[in-house]
């Protein structure tokens, strides 16, 4: 099979019960290229007995599926893999269309998505439970894990290829049932993704998509046939999600939004440090949770530093996401764009040095596209806006501190805890950080502190709630619960 990348595309559609359906609810919005400003697609909300009916057939096929041998449960997960990567780079340019990221990007989502693929076809040894013969006088225990039923996840815009596969495969793996509900702002690659579902050969119920907003969020989280809901997104609506899915007694995993920081003391290799502190903060166009946008550097290096990174920045070129020389592509909607214009406007209000203004950039030939270049701010006050709150663009500030006990302290002050970078060639400083350091993810000399797909997803304080993360053995707890088996044979 060929999947479509030239847009105009048709309509979205639902997948339920194994076959495609149009959504049946009120409302619906179009799709539009953020580069070029042009309708790409439409998609239409699902009405309630839409969800009602995706959510019937997950139920009626987890009665089958989870008794499914889990050797045959992971074979679809074996084509999928191999479908995912025949077809990477068409998924990547629709990506690349819809959400206005580069092309390199959107293949590196893809590639992320597909290792937690890989690690879900592990799921015959991740869910051994354990056993302990004679556990007591005569009994022998053992504990079994069980899948619980239909479980829902409420996925982002930003990286719409890779947060589904965070969740689906580790899901059916385990024998549940499942029910996507993607963002509405890039829509598409999530249908390609489900076309290339149907073809791996799970049982017909077994996967589901839904499309709609918060109306079909709020059902989701409130219909007594899910057992558990994941969520990705911002902050506020992680909040919403928590309590009220735990309110009506579903497992809850939601990823909020994050802070993140870049720790430079005066040992690291500064020009090694500027280019990824950069590519952090600037890739994807800093729509990301693991985007590190504020960088703590010591008084000894400031200066030197500040100047390398503004070099670097300089040189990034902004443009449409399949031209290859660009580096950073267009944000996802006008609104967001002037979200971010705002906050840059609200930095030099509160008084930070601006060493690099990335606002007037033009992109020559995409005159309609949500273009914005890399902004960096020198000498910004840990108490101001661009230092504690999350901006989602290409915007860096500069923190001077006169100690890594100071840096450390700026980092733990943010309510976010999702991640943070050090760079530096003292072991000492890197134990230091290790422990001290309040976050959920840590890199040390590398800008992202993204782990691979055979480890959970970290994040605490405003950018975790739940206890439970994505990706690794966290999924395989998420997903099952423990029966424990205590056994006693008084003839043998």
């Amino acid at each position: 099979m060929t999947l479509d990348t030239t847009p105009p595309w048709e309509d979205v559609q639902n997948y339920v019960g194994g076959s495609w359906q149009s959504p049946s609810g009120d409302g619906g919005e179009d799709v539009i290229d953020p580069a070029t400003g042009e309708t790409v697609s439409h998609v239409s909300f699902s009405s309630a007995a839409d969800v009602d009916e995706a959510v019937a057939a997950g139920r009626e096929a987890f009665e089958t599926w989870r008794s499914t041998p889990v050797e045959e449960r992971i074979q679809p997960l074996f084509e999928l893999k191999q479908l995912l990567e025949t077809h990477q780079e068409e998924l990547a340019e629709v990506l690349v269309r819809e959400h206005g990221k580069t092309f390199g990007e959107a293949m590196g989502e893809l590639r992320r998505g597909i290792e937690n693929v890989e690690v879900a076809c592990g799921v015959p040894s991740m869910m051994q439970a354990g056993h302990v013969p004679n556990a007591a006088p005569d009994i022998d225990e053992t504990a079994v894990r069980k899948p619980l039923g239909v479980f829902a996840a409420i996925t982002p815009f930003n990286f719409p290829g890779m947060i589904p596969l965070w969740f689906l495969p580790y899901a059916v793996a385990t024998g549940n049932t499942f029910v996507l509900k993607p963002s509405e702002q890039d829509p598409v690659v999530t249908q390609r993704l489900f076309e290339l579902l149907d073809e791996t050969g799970f049982p017909d119920g077994v996967v589901q998509l839904v499309h709609g907003a918060a109306d079909t969020v709020n059902t989701l989280l409130d219909h007594d046939g899910v057992e558990g809901v994941s969520f990705v997104g911002s902050t506020p609506v992680a909040e919403h999600v928590y309590e009220r899915a735990a309110s009506s007694g579903k497992r809850v995993q939601a990823q909020g939004g994050a802070k993140n920081h870049i720790v430079v003391t005066e040992t690291a290799d500064l020009e090694f440090a500027a280019r990824k502190t950069v590519s952090s903060a600037c890739a994807c166009g800093g729509e990301r949770c693991l985007a590190n946008d504020v960088v703590v550097v010591e008084d000894g290096v400031y200066d030197e530093f500040a100047d390398r990174v503004v070099e670097v920045a300089r040189e990034q070129t902004v443009g449409y996401g399949l031209d290859e020389e660009t580096d950073i592509g267009a944000l996802i909607t006008p609104e967001h764009e002037a979200s971010v214009r705002d906050v840059i406007a609200t930095g030099i209000e509160e008084g930070a040095e601006l060493l690099l203004d990335g606002r007037a950039v033009e992109v020559p030939g995409y005159e309609a596209g949500n273009f914005l270049g890399p902004t960096v701010f020198g000498e910004v006050d840990p108490e101001t806006t661009v230092a504690r709150e999350e901006i989602f663009g290409p915007v860096l500030g500069l923190i001077r501190v006169e100690s890594l006990d100071e840096a450390i302290a700026v980092v733990n002050q943010s309510r976010f805890g999702n991640a943070a970078s050090l760079f530096t060639a003292d072991g000492g400083d890197a134990k230091r950080v290790r422990h001290e350091a309040d976050v959920g993810n840590l890199a040390v000399n590398a800008g992202t502190a993204a782990p691979m797909a055979f480890f959970h997803f970290g994040g605490r304080k405003a950018s975790f709630f739940g206890d439970l993360h994505a990706q690794g053995d966290d999924m395989i707890r998420f997903y099952t619960d423990e029966t424990v088996y205590i056994e006693r044979w008084p003839n043998a």
